[in-house]
């Protein structure tokens, strides 16, 4: 029997929509910058709240997700829903 999602599938983005991550429930992500759709994918395992990330030309990177919000290296990401996130970045 396939196992449920966890609850960090789905998008996230920056306060200002110029980065989007989608975590999708096979454990790959898809990663647009500005108008570069597909700029990063790769593979992510969730432990608890944390998150690795390997892309697949192999870099790696973690994120973190507290109060709802995902720390990724340097990025802050909200969930594209998130009041957050400026009205006019939302698609």
């Amino acid at each position: 029997m396939p196992s449920l999602p966890h609850a960090y599938v789905g998008m996230w983005v920056t306060e200002d929509g110029g980065i989007r991550q989608e975590l999708l429930p096979n454990g790959r992500y898809d990663e647009a910058r500005g108008s570069r759709r597909s700029a990063y994918t790769g593979r992510y395992t969730v432990t608890g709240s944390h998150l690795d990330y390997v892309d697949d030309t192999g870099f790696t990177a973690t994120g973190d997700v507290r109060d709802g919000v995902l720390f990724h290296e340097h990025l802050v990401l909200y969930r594209e829903d998130d009041p957050r996130v400026r009205r006019a970045a939302r698609p």
